[in-house]
Protein backbone atom coordinates (compact mmCIF):
# COMPACT_ATOMS: atom_id res chain seq x y z
CA UNK A 1 0.00 0.00 0.00
CA UNK A 2 1.37 3.16 -0.95
CA UNK A 3 0.96 6.68 0.78
CA UNK A 4 0.10 9.80 -1.52
CA UNK A 5 2.22 12.32 -0.48
CA UNK A 6 1.67 15.51 1.30
CA UNK A 7 0.17 18.86 -0.10
CA UNK A 8 2.54 20.98 -0.89
CA UNK A 9 1.01 24.63 -1.04
CA UNK A 10 1.18 26.13 -3.74
CA UNK A 11 2.29 30.07 -3.78
CA UNK A 12 0.01 32.48 -4.25
CA UNK A 13 0.34 35.75 -5.73
CA UNK A 14 -0.13 39.32 -3.44
CA UNK A 15 -3.06 39.67 -5.42
CA UNK A 16 -5.76 41.73 -2.94
CA UNK A 17 -3.12 42.01 0.29
CA UNK A 18 -1.56 44.86 1.77
CA UNK A 19 2.23 45.38 2.27
CA UNK A 20 3.84 47.98 3.80
CA UNK A 21 7.63 49.13 3.74
CA UNK A 22 9.56 50.39 5.83
CA UNK A 23 12.64 52.69 4.82
CA UNK A 24 10.66 52.35 1.15
CA UNK A 25 11.62 55.38 -0.53
CA UNK A 26 14.82 53.90 -2.15
CA UNK A 27 16.64 51.24 -2.16
CA UNK A 28 15.80 47.57 -0.97
CA UNK A 29 12.87 49.17 0.14
CA UNK A 30 11.61 50.52 -3.11
CA UNK A 31 12.65 47.49 -5.21
CA UNK A 32 10.81 45.43 -2.97
CA UNK A 33 8.09 47.73 -3.09
CA UNK A 34 7.85 47.56 -7.08
CA UNK A 35 7.70 43.93 -7.31
CA UNK A 36 5.47 43.60 -4.21
CA UNK A 37 2.88 45.93 -6.34
CA UNK A 38 3.49 44.33 -9.40
CA UNK A 39 2.62 40.91 -7.56
CA UNK A 40 -0.92 42.78 -7.01
CA UNK A 41 -0.08 44.41 -3.35
CA UNK A 42 -1.26 47.12 -2.25
CA UNK A 43 1.74 49.51 -1.14
CA UNK A 44 1.93 51.70 2.32
CA UNK A 45 5.41 53.60 1.77
CA UNK A 46 7.17 55.03 4.94
CA UNK A 47 9.88 57.08 5.46
CA UNK A 48 11.65 59.96 7.22
CA UNK A 49 11.69 62.27 3.98
CA UNK A 50 8.39 63.17 2.68
CA UNK A 51 9.99 64.31 -0.39
CA UNK A 52 11.59 61.15 -1.50
CA UNK A 53 8.38 59.33 -0.31
CA UNK A 54 6.46 61.83 -2.62
CA UNK A 55 9.06 60.80 -5.67
CA UNK A 56 8.44 57.01 -4.88
CA UNK A 57 5.05 56.94 -4.73
CA UNK A 58 4.97 58.90 -8.03
CA UNK A 59 7.63 56.27 -9.99
CA UNK A 60 5.42 53.44 -8.33
CA UNK A 61 1.99 55.02 -9.66
CA UNK A 62 2.14 53.64 -13.35
CA UNK A 63 3.44 49.64 -11.63
CA UNK A 64 0.15 47.67 -10.58
CA UNK A 65 -3.28 48.57 -9.27
CA UNK A 66 -3.53 48.35 -5.89
CA UNK A 67 -3.85 51.22 -3.54
CA UNK A 68 -0.78 53.14 -3.04
CA UNK A 69 -0.02 55.94 0.01
CA UNK A 70 2.64 57.38 2.17
CA UNK A 71 3.62 58.30 5.61
CA UNK A 72 6.43 59.82 6.59
CA UNK A 73 7.92 59.76 10.06
CA UNK A 74 10.94 58.51 11.27
CA UNK A 75 10.54 54.92 12.72
CA UNK A 76 13.28 54.99 15.28
CA UNK A 77 10.79 56.73 17.06
CA UNK A 78 8.51 54.39 19.35
CA UNK A 79 5.70 56.68 20.06
CA UNK A 80 5.46 57.61 16.35
CA UNK A 81 5.87 54.52 14.95
CA UNK A 82 3.16 52.98 17.30
CA UNK A 83 0.90 56.06 15.96
CA UNK A 84 1.39 54.83 12.88
CA UNK A 85 0.31 51.18 12.71
CA UNK A 86 -2.54 52.38 15.31
CA UNK A 87 -4.25 54.37 12.09
CA UNK A 88 -3.69 52.04 10.01
CA UNK A 89 -7.51 51.69 8.59
CA UNK A 90 -7.34 48.13 8.69
CA UNK A 91 -5.88 44.67 8.33
CA UNK A 92 -2.34 44.30 6.49
CA UNK A 93 -0.36 41.51 5.37
CA UNK A 94 3.07 41.96 5.25
CA UNK A 95 5.58 44.29 6.76
CA UNK A 96 9.07 45.07 5.20
CA UNK A 97 11.30 46.63 7.13
CA UNK A 98 14.42 48.12 5.52
CA UNK A 99 14.70 51.53 7.69
CA UNK A 100 18.34 52.24 9.29
CA UNK A 101 21.52 52.71 7.94
CA UNK A 102 24.85 50.81 9.09
CA UNK A 103 27.60 52.14 10.91
CA UNK A 104 30.91 51.42 11.13
CA UNK A 105 33.88 52.88 13.24
CA UNK A 106 37.21 51.72 15.29
CA UNK A 107 36.76 51.61 18.35
CA UNK A 108 39.19 54.52 19.41
CA UNK A 109 36.82 56.59 17.06
CA UNK A 110 33.48 55.22 18.16
CA UNK A 111 30.66 58.38 18.50
CA UNK A 112 28.35 56.59 21.00
CA UNK A 113 25.49 58.76 19.98
CA UNK A 114 25.43 57.35 16.27
CA UNK A 115 26.65 53.68 17.55
CA UNK A 116 23.13 53.93 19.61
CA UNK A 117 21.58 55.62 17.06
CA UNK A 118 22.52 52.80 14.80
CA UNK A 119 21.59 50.05 17.44
CA UNK A 120 18.21 51.81 17.98
CA UNK A 121 17.08 51.41 14.32
CA UNK A 122 18.03 47.45 13.77
CA UNK A 123 17.44 45.71 17.32
CA UNK A 124 14.99 48.41 19.31
CA UNK A 125 13.03 48.99 16.53
CA UNK A 126 12.50 45.39 15.04
CA UNK A 127 11.14 44.53 18.35
CA UNK A 128 9.04 47.56 18.05
CA UNK A 129 7.74 47.17 14.80
CA UNK A 130 6.83 43.34 16.02
CA UNK A 131 4.99 44.74 18.99
CA UNK A 132 2.81 47.11 17.32
CA UNK A 133 2.26 45.30 13.97
CA UNK A 134 1.23 42.20 15.61
CA UNK A 135 -2.04 43.11 16.38
CA UNK A 136 -2.44 44.41 12.66
CA UNK A 137 -0.93 41.58 10.61
CA UNK A 138 -3.61 38.86 9.73
CA UNK A 139 -2.94 35.12 10.33
CA UNK A 140 -0.16 33.48 7.59
CA UNK A 141 1.10 37.43 7.11
CA UNK A 142 4.87 37.87 7.47
CA UNK A 143 6.94 40.89 9.03
CA UNK A 144 10.43 40.57 7.38
CA UNK A 145 13.78 42.18 8.85
CA UNK A 146 17.07 43.13 7.40
CA UNK A 147 20.36 42.71 8.49
CA UNK A 148 23.73 42.28 7.01
CA UNK A 149 26.64 39.96 7.34
CA UNK A 150 29.42 41.30 9.52
CA UNK A 151 28.95 38.70 12.52
CA UNK A 152 30.51 36.59 9.86
CA UNK A 153 33.68 37.70 9.25
CA UNK A 154 35.46 39.43 12.34
CA UNK A 155 37.05 42.75 11.22
CA UNK A 156 38.37 46.28 12.30
CA UNK A 157 35.55 48.52 12.35
CA UNK A 158 32.89 46.42 11.50
CA UNK A 159 31.67 46.31 15.81
CA UNK A 160 28.60 47.57 15.75
CA UNK A 161 27.07 46.21 12.15
CA UNK A 162 28.51 43.07 13.78
CA UNK A 163 26.84 43.09 17.30
CA UNK A 164 23.28 44.06 15.20
CA UNK A 165 23.77 40.96 12.58
CA UNK A 166 24.80 38.39 15.25
CA UNK A 167 21.52 39.33 17.45
CA UNK A 168 18.94 39.88 15.21
CA UNK A 169 19.03 35.64 13.95
CA UNK A 170 18.04 34.96 17.45
CA UNK A 171 15.62 37.85 17.69
CA UNK A 172 13.52 36.61 14.86
CA UNK A 173 13.49 33.34 15.62
CA UNK A 174 12.37 33.64 19.28
CA UNK A 175 9.43 36.68 17.79
CA UNK A 176 8.19 33.41 14.58
CA UNK A 177 7.14 31.91 17.84
CA UNK A 178 5.44 34.60 19.84
CA UNK A 179 3.88 36.14 17.14
CA UNK A 180 2.42 32.45 15.02
CA UNK A 181 0.70 32.32 13.17
CA UNK A 182 2.37 35.26 11.93
CA UNK A 183 5.48 34.15 10.42
CA UNK A 184 8.85 37.00 11.16
CA UNK A 185 11.70 35.95 8.94
CA UNK A 186 15.02 38.07 8.76
CA UNK A 187 17.15 38.83 5.34
CA UNK A 188 21.19 38.90 5.57
CA UNK A 189 22.72 40.89 2.76
CA UNK A 190 26.33 41.28 2.12
CA UNK A 191 26.86 43.91 -0.13
CA UNK A 192 24.30 45.27 -2.14
CA UNK A 193 24.86 47.93 -4.25
CA UNK A 194 22.39 50.66 -3.47
CA UNK A 195 22.71 54.09 -3.07
CA UNK A 196 23.13 53.76 0.40
CA UNK A 197 26.10 51.82 -0.26
CA UNK A 198 27.58 54.59 -2.68
CA UNK A 199 27.52 57.25 0.18
CA UNK A 200 29.49 55.28 2.34
CA UNK A 201 31.86 54.50 0.15
CA UNK A 202 32.30 57.09 -2.02
CA UNK A 203 35.23 57.17 -4.70
CA UNK A 204 35.69 53.47 -3.39
CA UNK A 205 32.59 52.25 -5.21
CA UNK A 206 34.26 51.39 -8.55
CA UNK A 207 36.55 49.36 -7.33
CA UNK A 208 34.59 47.26 -4.78
CA UNK A 209 32.29 46.26 -7.84
CA UNK A 210 35.32 45.31 -9.75
CA UNK A 211 36.62 43.12 -6.53
CA UNK A 212 32.98 41.44 -6.13
CA UNK A 213 32.95 40.98 -9.91
CA UNK A 214 36.10 39.53 -9.58
CA UNK A 215 36.07 37.26 -6.60
CA UNK A 216 31.59 35.62 -6.01
CA UNK A 217 31.21 32.90 -7.27
CA UNK A 218 28.04 34.55 -8.99
CA UNK A 219 30.56 36.73 -11.00
CA UNK A 220 28.44 39.74 -10.55
CA UNK A 221 27.63 42.27 -7.67
CA UNK A 222 24.14 41.92 -5.97
CA UNK A 223 21.55 44.89 -6.46
CA UNK A 224 18.32 45.66 -5.02
CA UNK A 225 16.20 43.46 -7.27
CA UNK A 226 18.31 40.25 -5.75
CA UNK A 227 16.73 41.18 -2.41
CA UNK A 228 13.26 42.09 -3.54
CA UNK A 229 13.00 38.90 -4.73
CA UNK A 230 13.86 37.02 -1.47
CA UNK A 231 11.79 39.28 0.39
CA UNK A 232 8.69 39.01 -1.88
CA UNK A 233 8.89 35.52 -2.13
CA UNK A 234 9.21 35.10 2.09
CA UNK A 235 5.90 36.63 1.92
CA UNK A 236 4.24 34.50 -0.78
CA UNK A 237 5.74 31.01 0.41
CA UNK A 238 3.63 30.06 3.82
CA UNK A 239 5.76 27.35 5.30
CA UNK A 240 8.91 29.61 5.85
CA UNK A 241 8.77 31.37 9.48
CA UNK A 242 11.87 32.17 11.94
CA UNK A 243 14.82 31.93 10.15
CA UNK A 244 17.76 33.79 8.75
CA UNK A 245 18.27 34.00 4.66
CA UNK A 246 21.52 34.60 3.10
CA UNK A 247 21.50 37.16 0.21
CA UNK A 248 25.38 37.68 -1.19
CA UNK A 249 26.25 35.99 -3.95
CA UNK A 250 28.48 33.61 -1.84
CA UNK A 251 31.29 36.38 -0.71
CA UNK A 252 31.26 34.07 2.34
CA UNK A 253 32.64 30.88 0.45
CA UNK A 254 35.76 33.07 -0.76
Amino acid sequence: MTTAPAAIQSEPGLSGQTVIVIGGSSGIGLETARRARAEGAGLVLAGRNPGHLERAATELGAVGTGALSTAAFDAADPAALERFFQDLPGPIDHVMVTAGGQYYARLADLDFTKARRALDEHLWLTLHVARDAAGKVRPGGTLVFMTGTGARRPAVGVMIAAIESAALPAITANLALELAPVRVNLIAAGFVDTPLSASLLGDDLDKRRDELRATLPIGRVVGPADVAALAVHLMTNTALTGATYDVDGGEQLV
